[in-house]
């Protein structure tokens, strides 16, 4: 059935406030959906030291160089909530690091997406805004969030729950070109990730990337480099740290994915179904 909807006085759907949790490549296609939607009043959180594979696409980037850009969208660090304003007004989204998840406090956004995909809640409830939406396994809709939008590849991508949840995470990598596992990067041992290789590098298979704690990690594919966690970072053993692209397309390391676009439809659909 579908929820029931509470019609009210609104203000224009470009002035609503919308928080993202979390600014990694997920997060990130949403934030670029929403922003071609001419939805401008956005804040991104982050932890202060991001691990996102996928960092050429993610706006995560901008909490360690204070900008990133990401097909064209721009987004600047800020350090207080007040400064998001001037962001917006330079045309750009707003990402602040935020360990405590304390920002929506002094923010008050009508809007939270939980994009940080840990697979569980690490801090969501409906109590927190106005409309909740939570993304993948871990949340259920109406004590969680307010909606949950399944992030699984297959049949059921991007549909959205209003009741239960979305389907348990499976622990297997999505599928590209038939290789699923063998395209991750894991670090071997906990340690410090060195590497000198660069995103959109075209590797082989057997090749080394880098190393932690002296241990190499090495591809089991051949293609190109479509991710790589930035090297002196402290990982622990099995953290995925890269991620190579079997169709060797190089193009495809610096763009959005077809799921965290489709995500980000989702994302949309969810806001404008609430309020338009």
């Amino acid at each position: 059935m579908c929820p029931e909807l509470e019609y009210t006085e609104m203000t224009k759907l470009s002035n609503i406030a919308i928080l993202i949790r979390g600014a990694g490549e997920m997060a990130s296609g949403v934030a670029c959906r929403l922003y071609r939607s001419n939805f401008r009043r956005i804040i991104m959180t982050e932890i202060p030291e991001p691990l996102a594979v996928r960092r050429a696409v993610s706006f995560c980037e901008a909490v360690r160089s204070d900008s990133q850009l990401v097909e064209g969208i721009c987004a600047l660090r800020i350090d207080r909530i007040s400064d998001a304003s001037n962001v917006w007004k330079q045309g750009a989204i707003a990402v602040i690091p935020d360990p405590e998840n304390i920002a929506k406090n002094e923010f008050k956004p009508d809007v939270i997406v939980d994009a940080v995909m840990a697979k569980k809640n690490t801090g969501a409830g409906v109590s927190d805004s106005t409309f909740v939406i939570a993304l993948g396994p871990g949340f259920i809709a109406g004590l969680d969030a307010d909606c949950v939008i399944e992030t699984n590849r297959g049949h059921n991508l991007g549909r959205l729950f209003y009741s239960g949840s979305a389907s348990q995470d499976t622990g297997i990598p999505g599928e590209i070109a038939g290789h699923t596992h063998d395209r991750v990067l894991r670090a071997p041992c906990d340690g410090i990730f060195y590497s000198d290789s660069k995103i959109g590098d075209l590797v082989s298979a057997s090749q080394q990337i880098g190393s932690v704690a002296g241990e190499k990690v090495v591809t089991k594919l051949n293609g190109a480099l479509r991710g790589l966690i930035h090297p002196g970072l402290t990982v622990a053993r099995g953290l995925k740290i890269g991620d190579v692209d079997p169709r060797g397309v190089v193009e495809y390391c610096f763009s959005i994915s077809e799921k965290s676009r489709a995500i980000g439809g989702s994302v949309l659909e969810a806001i404008l179904r609430r309020y338009n």
